[in-house]
């Protein structure tokens, strides 16, 4: 059965929905799935069950993310180890998605350039936000902590762009080279 906030919409705007969708811009497309809505619009909720719906049906659901608790400095390092070869440098980069904000603790390697996940720290949704119960946010701390100490058991430099505040327009450490 067809979503009626889906089928409520001119068909340009589910392909400009289903675009935004594909570059995981979930936050504009619910703007714009209100916007293109006659009235009376669809609430934040309604929008987001059909956000999870069209990436369901369009293949673009993530594998579900469980946050690494807590964080273990020799169980990363045997998982760094692991890796093909050694990294150039470990990062730590924040993400976020519709359930809120989380820093990925990365091995970054060169030549070719590529990442590959060690950790992913949050402990809790953005709702802390309104609550006021951050800054300072403890993910940021907890993996500057073991990201600096990973690093250093490596003897490789350690990056995180934006450490006080989420954000997913700092830069990377490969931008420095």
């Amino acid at each position: 059965m067809e979503n009626p906030v889906w089928g409520a919409l001119p068909a340009g705007a589910q392909d400009r929905i289903d675009a935004l969708l594909a570059k995981k811009h979930h936050v504009q497309a619910i703007k714009a799935i209100r916007d293109a809505s006659p009235q009376p619009v669809p609430g934040i909720h309604e929008c987001m069950d059909l956000v999870t719906e069209r990436c369901a049906a369009l293949g673009l659901l993530r594998v579900p993310r469980v946050p690494t608790a807590p964080l273990n400095l020799d169980a990363l390092t045997a998982k760094v180890r692991g890796l093909p070869r050694r990294p150039a440098a470990i990062e730590a980069v924040w993400d976020g998605d519709t359930e809120g904000w989380f820093v990925r603790l990365l091995a970054v390697m060169t030549a070719p350039n590529a990442e590959h996940d060690l950790a992913l720290v949050q402990y809790g949704g953005d709702l802390r936000l309104f609550n006021g119960e951050v800054p300072p946010w403890p993910e940021a701390e907890d993996a500057s902590t073991v990201g600096r100490a990973l690093a250093e058991r490596f003897g490789v430099p350690f990056h995180f762009g934006s450490p006080e505040a989420p954000t997913d327009t700092s830069l990377r450490w490969w931008d420095s080279l």
